[in-house]
Parts: C-alpha cells; sequence; structure tokens
C-alpha cells in the first residue's frame, strides 16, 4: 500500500504507483457498486464535512453518494457558507475538529486553501478543487475511465483543447497522464495557455488540428465565460471554429477516439451536437465513473490514516 497520509491535495505529487493504487481500488468499488445492496460498512461511524464555497453539484453529489454508500454521516456546510465566510479558513477548520469531523471535502477559491485547513485541523482534508490549482476527484475519473476505454496509457496520445489557463482538472489530468506513460498534446488560444506550459512535459499546439492528429483520446475544457473577457477571448465564434470539437476536427484524430469533458457541458460550444450524441463521446462513462472514484478515495485514507500529500 503506497499511500500513508493524512490528506488528499492533487496529482502533481503523488507516484504512478500511487495513482494505479487510486484507480484499483476504485475498480473494487465499481463492482460493489454494481450489487443489489451498495452500501459498505467502511465508515460506519465517521463524519462527512462538506464545504464548498464554490458551487458544483455534480461533484457534491458524487461525494455524498460515496460517502453515504460508504456508511458516513454526512453534513453539508454548503448552504452556510455565507455566513461563516468572514470567519477565516483556519478557525472553520478547527471549529470542525473540535466537534468531531473525520473527513473535510474543501471546495474553495483560493489556490492551496485544502493545504492551509489541513496544516490546523486533525481531520483528512479532501481537495474538491482549489482556484485554478487542481481537481484531482475529476482528474482521478478521468483516468479510469480512459484505462476502462483503452486498457492502459502506455503509447497513447491525448490531446487537451480548449480554455487550460482557466482549468484545474486540465492541470490534474497533465499531471496524471505523463505520470502513467501518456504523450499529452495541448491546444487552445494563447491567451487562455497556461503560463510556461511547456514545463509540464507537453507539446503545445495552437492549431487544434495538429494536436489532434492521430490522438487515442480528446479532452476538451469547459469554457468559464464568467472568467472571459475581450482580451482573453475576443470572439465565441471564433473559438468554436478554431477549437470546438466537432466533426471535421474529429477526422484528424484516430477512428477509435473518444472524446471527454468534465461536465456540465455548453452543448454546441465545446463539443458539436453531432459529436455529443454520437458513440465517440463518452461523457456518460465519466459520470458512471464519478463515485467509486471518491469511495475509493475515502477508503483508502480511513485504511492508512491518510495520503495523497
Amino acid at each position: 500500500m503506497p499511500l500513508h497520509k493524512k490528506d488528499f491535495f492533487g496529482l502533481r505529487g503523488m507516484s504512478a504507483d500511487d495513482i494505479r493504487y487510486i484507480l484499483g481500488t476504485a475498480e473494487t468499488m465499481k463492482y460493489i457498486l454494481n450489487q443489489k445492496d451498495k452500501k459498505t460498512p467502511h465508515l460506519q461511524g465517521k463524519s462527512v464535512i462538506m464545504l464548498f464555497y464554490e458551487q458544483s453539484a455534480r461533484a457534491k453529489l458524487a461525494y455524498e453518494l460515496a460517502a453515504q454508500y460508504l456508511s458516513a454521516n454526512v453534513i453539508d456546510m454548503t448552504n452556510t457558507v455565507h455566513s461563516i465566510e468572514k470567519e477565516s479558513l483556519q478557525d472553520i477548520g478547527q471549529l470542525m475538529d473540535q466537534m468531531g469531523a473525520d473527513f473535510i471535502i474543501l471546495r474553495h477559491s483560493m489556490a492551496g486553501a485544502p493545504r492551509l485547513l489541513a496544516s490546523c485541523v486533525e481531520a483528512s482534508v479532501i481537495n474538491a478543487g482549489d482556484g485554478f490549482n487542481e481537481n484531482p476527484g475529476q482528474s482521478l475519473l478521468d483516468l479510469l475511465t480512459i484505462r476502462e476505454q483503452k486498457g492502459g496509457f502506455e503509447g497513447l496520445k491525448v490531446a487537451i483543447i480548449g480554455d487550460l489557463l482557466h482549468s484545474r482538472v486540465s492541470k490534474s489530468n497533465i499531471w496524471g497522464l505523463t505520470k502513467l506513460g501518456a504523450e499529452v498534446c495541448v491546444s487552445g488560444p494563447p491567451t487562455l495557455m497556461l503560463p510556461a506550459i511547456e514545463n509540464f512535459g507537453v507539446e503545445v499546439y495552437y492549431d487544434a488540428r495538429e494536436a489532434v492528429n492521430n490522438a487515442d483520446v480528446i479532452l476538451t475544457t469547459r469554457m468559464r465565460m464568467e472568467k472571459q473577457d475581450k482580451k482573453s477571448l475576443p470572439s465565441l465564434d471564433e473559438y468554436k471554429r478554431l477549437f470546438r470539437i466537432d466533426e471535421n476536427l474529429l477526422r484528424y484524430a484516430k477512428k477509435d477516439a473518444i472524446v471527454m469533458h468534465p461536465g456540465p457541458i455548453q452543448r454546441g460550444i465545446e463539443i458539436s451536437s453531432g459529436v455529443i450524441d454520437s458513440k465517440q463521446c463518452i461523457i456518460n462513462d465519466q459520470i458512471g465513473n464519478s463515485v467509486a472514484v471518491r469511495m475509493a478515495m475515502f477508503y483508502i485514507l480511513s485504511q492508512v490514516g491518510g495520503a495523497f500529500r
């Protein structure tokens, strides 16, 4: 068992063996979820607190269901965030610690917030997304889905297309995919590209056709329109013409290439309706893995007293 610390912050500091161990555990959890009785006692008597300073109905639901299937008590503090946001994160954490929290699932607009919280609590902190840093839960379900579809990562060409600047799951995916042996190419508008992206060990193209050429997997990002301005995105029509995943762009990829999106998808913007409705788009498979991956995260933390620093 390679994992041994108490918190889960992201994939950047994890080894390939760590990631494989989580994915293997998630496969076991998928088997459990396919049984008539999905509930297991692994977290019986444990408390899980949901603390989402940023909204994400999908992620929160996945964590809640994962905890409940493992028999934990789940307390959702999301609706009270507006009344406590003037208090420091450290003070909130110590309050939850004194009340006996075992896990805190934190989603926050500040990069590094989970590490800050973890430094002052005994509870295990799981990063559900921090600023523009990482979103490891979404990334792990992407990795599990790719492994199920393609059998592994060695020799795979994976293209990540879109707004990489504001996409924390893209950063997590880059860390995970490169550690597991995939070749990663990225493409997007220059104004929406990560600074020093070359240091991530990826190939950078500003023509999406070059990035998806002969690709096995295409991951596209969600366009967060609230984060855009005219300087970074002069025209949404221009973005769609150059970087939307549509039938014309897919012609450059392998015939059996799969198309993925973290959701919620904006039909016709990141991916055309024709591609969304095709067999190559496996968004539903990603959703199907979301609970199992979170169950694996909870289970591993509960077994070893922590992991993933």
